[in-house]
């Protein structure tokens, strides 16, 4: 197992060492300007210079790649050219609101996702088909739409739930429940029809096989052989099928936190797109990729626990 975990971690960091490397190039490559970002459009060209002078824009691609490669293996992720704030502390401030959403949605969309699954493979017919119509129409329908719908709806109308801003869960539990309840629900409808319907799949053709059939013969109860027998085969593809929900939570809540007027890494991934703070845009990225490989090495994890066989490949 342990030789199998260093595997996957080392393909992981050489994944994100090649998209932050590509990242880097790409940007620097596409006239993307930090120097007239941070000054505004109505700077001279004078002072442009002297500012890009000033944030070392001046020196080559290569050298200025390296010296941030250097920062961010030392945990330095350099200065916003916007702000002129430590890029660190930008992320780790905003982190809790991306984090709480992110993994709000995550944990709402197992659990119900699982148990939507599970209905609809052990309860065909009719009640299979309606919970099939549902999931097709939650994958389809955008968060930031949903988003909006429940805004207007409880927070505009009902007044159950405050239409912007968040509140830290230190400072008051019930405070930040209700700050993120309306955002989580809005990421974590796509998810769930995805993990439902994933699960639902996985399930219905594991039940349908030899193994199974014989454990029938047997006399197992069909509660005990679902649970024991066949999650434990189902189980795989709706936990490749979590992880990229978690992924696509990360992504997606750069548009909800607009909606919601909340301040997490996906306001300062589009503020600093905004003004071309590379810095910024390189900090978030690494970020990004990072918790993309722990969350890969985490569900390989589980994989290989499931299936012994999966430590060989």
């Amino acid at each position: 197992m342990l030789s199998f975990v260093t595997r996957r971690l080392v393909m992981g960091l050489l994944l994100a060492f090649t998209v932050v490397t590509g990242m880097f190039f790409f940007l620097m490559l596409t006239g993307s300007d930090p120097a007239r970002g941070a000054l505004g459009l109505y700077a001279s060209e004078e002072q442009v210079a002297v500012k890009r002078a000033q944030l070392g824009l001046d020196r080559p691609v290569v050298e200025q790649y390296l010296d941030w490669l250097g920062g961010a293996l030392r945990g330095d992720l350099g200065m916003s050219s916007a702000q002129n704030t430590e890029v660190i502390d930008l992320i780790v401030t905003r982190l809790p609101v991306t984090v709480s959403l992110a993994l709000g949605a995550v944990v709402v969309a197992a659990v119900l996702g699982i148990a939507l699954g599970l209905l609809a493979a052990t309860r065909p017919g009719s009640f299979d088909r309606v919970l099939q119509v549902v999931m097709v129409l939650g994958f389809s329908l955008p968060n930031f739409w949903v988003a909006i719908i429940l805004a207007l709806v409880f927070a505009v109308q009902l007044r159950w739930f405050p239409a912007t801003g968040f509140v830290h869960l230190q400072d008051s539990p019930s405070g930040w429940l209700l700050s993120v309840t309306l955002p989580i629900a809005a990421l974590s409808v796509g998810s769930i029809a995805a993990i439902a319907q994933q699960l639902r799949n996985s399930v219905i053709t594991v039940t349908n096989q030899d193994y199974v059939r014989t454990l029938r013969s047997r006399g197992l109860s069909a509660r005990r052989i679902l649970l024991t027998h066949v999650l434990r085969n189902a189980a795989p593809p709706a936990l490749t099928m979590l992880s990229l929900q978690f992924i696509a939570a990360m992504s997606g809540a750069a548009i909800v936190e607009r909606v919601f007027g909340l301040q997490g890494i996906g306001a300062v991934a589009i503020n600093a797109s905004g003004n071309s703070d590379i810095p910024v845009i390189m900090g978030v990225l690494l970020f990004t990729v990072l918790v993309v490989v722990l969350v890969n090495l985490a569900v390989d994890i589980i994989y290989a626990a499931l299936n012994p066989k999966v430590r060989n490949a």
